[in-house]
C-alpha cells in the first residue's frame, strides 16, 4: 500500500470575498474528489480572500498508480482558470 499527499498553494486572483473565495475552493474540492478519488481538505489560509492552501491524499496499492492519480489531480488544478499554482509539494509512502 502507497499513501500520496500533495499540498498546494492557489493565488486566487480574481476573488474579491470570502464568498468568491469558497466558491471557487468548493469547486475544485469537488472536482478533485469526483475525478482522482482524493481526499481533499483546504488547510491553510482559510481567512484570506485571494490565497488558499488545499492538501490531497491518496492510496493506492503501487507508487505507479498513487502517482498516476497525484498528476490527475494536478492537471485538474492546472485547468483552473482562477487559480495559479504558487507551490505544489508531493510526499509518497
Amino acid at each position: 500500500m502507497v499513501v500520496g499527499i500533495v499540498r498546494f498553494e492557489v493565488h486566487l486572483p480574481a476573488a474579491q470575498s470570502l464568498k468568491d473565495k469558497r466558491q471557487i475552493v468548493r469547486s475544485m474540492k469537488e472536482r478533485l474528489r469526483e475525478r482522482v478519488r482524493a481526499s481533499v481538505a483546504e488547510v491553510e489560509f482559510q481567512d484570506l480572500w485571494q490565497r488558499a492552501a488545499i492538501g490531497v491524499a491518496v492510496v493506492a496499492a503501487d507508487g505507479g498508480q498513487v502517482r498516476e492519480m497525484l498528476q490527475r489531480a494536478r492537471a485538474i488544478v492546472d485547468q483552473y482558470l482562477q487559480a495559479q499554482v504558487l507551490d505544489w509539494q508531493e510526499t509518497l509512502q
